[in-house]
């Protein structure tokens, strides 16, 4: 794996949405849609992993500073 890659998939995972939540960095808009800041999701790395319907996706930063979700 990417070593600056982490694993949104990890045990903390729950814990993490739990705070969001809490915190108030996530929240429900008008089209019920989840809101979370890319910091949150990075926490200081370059790129996460995340896993969904038993795929695995990386959402990374550009040098420039946008993201890219690749599969």
């Amino acid at each position: 794996m990417y070593a600056a890659t982490h694993s949104l998939m990890s045990t903390g995972a729950g814990a993490a949405m739990q705070r969001f939540q809490a915190s108030g960095l996530a929240h429900r808009a008008a089209v019920d849609a989840l809101s979370v800041d890319s910091n949150e999701l990075l926490r200081g790395h370059k790129a996460v992993e995340i896993k969904h319907n038993g795929s695995t996706y990386r959402l990374q930063t550009t040098k420039l500073g946008k993201l890219i979700l690749t599969k």
